[in-house]
């Protein structure tokens, strides 16, 4: 990792750690003032723990002009952004993507659609619905692979992020503790309840967590529809095309418009908030990321209006591209800053288990 932005963390840390006026504004100030002097892993891990909600910042008395020149969200930004890549499997692509998230994303995106979009103009599948233009086992074939890839990869890079906080043997307890905090986004919830300042310095708003959740949320529903309608395949013998009614349609419908405002109001969000405030250079990356899960939840919406029409060939290639560019991406884009941040999450209430006992 880099040592500049460790070492500015670290100074920036021990400020705050004999302040300690932020002390419970989120997760990150118990951590941070349960030390007294800060190892790389220790620095790793606050970096993840932070949700860039900002409020400290605006909360603090020794922000620029002062010669202490505190700026602790993009401090831990920067940490957080160089673990992300560090960790990543394969390194290269993780920091690729970083510096140039959004055109890859499009490229990818364009790239895969025009391959599909080739396999539907040389055979016809014969089924019904989307399976008219591509067979079931052939989607399968394309997607398993694809979905199999990023869980290798996120498993590697989990593993090197907890081996990198020093953190111990997971326990059910601790898991548990993470999936709470990651539940309900309580981090983003201020350290009074009034939400976080990612806006505007003044005021005070729970936008940016509800936008998290419904992108959070969203994506969890799309991925339940696909589940249901997987085990309606090949154990119930139930066959797509599926009523509106269904259980597939009615979790991915609902899925797809959460996901899809989520990622708007996202956006929205990241282009009023400071960018001095957050990672340096990973603007592009960022944006790539929200674009390109938005656009998969879009996408699905629009293949389901068009599904009776002959532009769904084009639209169920288009869809299909990004969602086989989302999965292969994932590992590499913020995306897994979930599951960081779920690990941090849990590595923070391992810790705090073990100072209880």
């Amino acid at each position: 990792m880099q040592t500049e932005f460790l070492e500015e963390a670290r100074r920036q840390a021990e400020i705050c750690n004999a302040c300690r006026y932020c002390e419970g504004y989120c997760s990150v100030f118990p951590a941070l003032h349960a030390e007294r002097a800060f190892s790389d892993g220790d620095l790793t891990q606050l970096a993840n723990l932070c949700h860039n909600c900002r409020g400290c910042y605006y909360a603090c008395q020794y922000t620029a002009p002062h010669e202490f020149a505190l700026n602790l969200p993009q401090a831990l930004a920067n940490v957080r952004q160089d673990s992300w890549e560090e960790f990543a499997f394969p390194r290269a692509a993780g920091q690729a993507f970083q510096k140039s998230g959004l055109r890859i994303a499009l490229a990818t995106v364009l790239g895969f659609a025009l391959l599909i979009w080739a396999m539907l103009s040389l055979a016809s599948a014969g089924g019904e619905g989307f399976y008219a233009v591509l067979a079931h086992n052939t989607m399968v074939a394309i997607f398993l692979p694809a979905f199999l890839f990023p869980l290798l990869s996120l498993a590697i890079s989990l593993r090197r992020y907890w081996r990198a906080v020093g953190a111990g043997p997971l326990r059910f307890s601790d898991l548990r503790g993470g999936f709470a905090a990651a539940a309900n986004m309580r981090n983003l919830n201020g350290g009074h309840g009034d939400g976080c300042n990612f806006e505007d310095e003044d005021r005070f708003s729970q936008g940016r967590r509800f936008a998290h959740q419904a992108v959070m949320y969203g994506f969890l529903l799309c991925f339940a529809a696909t589940s249901v309608a997987t085990l309606m395949h090949y154990l119930l013998d139930l066959r797509a095309p599926y009523p509106l009614w269904s259980l597939p349609k009615l979790l991915g419908l609902s899925g797809g418009l959460l996901l899809t405002l989520g990622c708007i109001e996202m956006i929205r969000l990241k282009l009023r908030a400071d960018p001095e405030l957050g990672a340096s250079g990973a603007t592009s990356g960022e944006f790539g990321f929200v674009a390109l899960l938005g656009f998969v939840g879009l996408s699905g919406l629009a293949l389901y209006g068009l599904g009776q029409t002959p532009l769904m060939p084009a639209m169920l290639a288009l869809h299909l591209g990004a969602v086989l560019a989302f999965f292969l991406l994932t590992p590499f884009s913020k995306m897994a800053h979930g599951f960081y941040r779920l690990a941090a999450l849990t590595a923070d209430a391992q810790k705090k288990r073990e100072v209880a006992r």
